[in-house]
Order: C-alpha cells, then structure tokens, then sequence
C-alpha cells in the first residue's frame, strides 16, 4: 500500500495531478478540496495516498490531509459508492461539514452534491452515523502536514479499530486521560475502565 507520497508538482489538470518522487511519475486523482491548496507547478508537495487495485487498473488518490484520508475510505465502503463518487463528495463539502450533517442526520445537505440522490443521502447518514465520533478524531488529527495524531487521538483510534463505538471511546478516555500520558497508558487504562 502507498499511504504518502512527496515529490515535485510536475502538472494538474482536475482531478488529475502528476508527482515526480525520484524520477518516478505518480499519477493521482485528488478531490478539488486538496487541488485548491496545491502550490504551483514545480514546487514540493506531500500527499496521503489511498491505492484502489482492480483489475483493469490501480489507481492512486490523493488528500492534502489525513482527515480527507479518513473520510474518504469510510466513503467507498458505503454501499454504491465508489472512488469516483467519493472524490466529488470530498470535492463538494469539508470534512467537518460532512459530519456535522451526518450528526444532524441533513440528507437535503447530501442530496446537493452531485452524483447523490435522496436515497444515497439517506444510506450515508445511516451508514455513516455509527462513525461521526471517528470523523470527528480524524478532523482533529489531519492538519495539511499532520503525519501522527497526539497521544489521545491515537488512542482513541486504536479503540475504535478494537471495535468500541466512537461515544464510548470518547467516554472511556475522556474518564482517564491525564495531561502526559503516552498512547500505550491511555489504552490501557480505557481497556481496564471498559472491563469493569
């Protein structure tokens, strides 16, 4: 998997951009949200990367943060979403927009980007409610250059991935997290509180 790429801006044409890392050329697909803060032709720039592999093609996308990462892969596992359609979704609303609609369970919201229906707005807010907590963390970890989250963050991120839900993450680290406490003892001692 190529999860960040850096490399010198050699063209952009939306959604397509080419990047020249030692002499190779990636071809990236990016939402226009990251086209937006690309510099100009010939300047350096870090990408997070999502590979997709079919069988006719691998295609590289690319986000100017972790959070559009994020979002992103939580997208294509929605169902009648693919690559494309998640690309013009990041391309029509922010991250943080996105969960706040999903939060405000807003399908009117979703059903003005393009490509989305009244039923495909309807199957992101459901499909998408159980992760709005996660959004949330990932917004707060993805800066443009952010490339690890703090301590709390990461914590609450390897929860989530043990299966906990994103309120019962938060509740559980919000009740032991101290100022200075390294990822391995917030863990630790969020799995303890949850077992009680």
């Amino acid at each position: 998997m190529i999860g960040r790429l850096t490399g010198t801006l050699l063209h952009k044409a939306p959604p397509q951009l080419l990047l020249d890392v030692g002499g190779v050329g990636y071809e990236v697909e990016a939402p226009m949200s990251t086209f937006y803060k690309l510099p100009a032709a010939g300047d350096t720039i870090t990408l997070h990367t999502h590979l997709t592999v079919r069988e006719d093609a691998h295609l590289l996308f690319g986000f100017g943060s972790l959070a559009e990462r994020s979002l992103f892969r939580d997208l294509i596992k929605v169902s009648a979403i693919g690559p494309k359609l998640a690309l013009a979704i990041l391309s029509g609303i922010a991250v943080d927009e996105f969960w706040q609609a999903v939060r405000a369970a807003d399908t009117t919201r979703f059903s003005k980007l393009p490509g989305i229906g009244k039923k495909t707005a309807e199957r992101l807010v459901v499909e998408m409610r159980d992760k709005a907590g996660q959004g949330q963390v990932s917004a707060l970890a993805g800066g443009a250059g952010a490339v690890s989250a703090g301590p709390l963050q990461e914590a609450r991120s390897a929860l989530t991935a043990l299966g906990y839900k994103p309120a019962e993450v938060d509740r559980l680290t919000d009740a032991v997290h101290e100022e200075g406490m390294r990822t391995e003892q917030i863990i630790q001692e969020a799995l303890k509180r949850a077992a009680r």
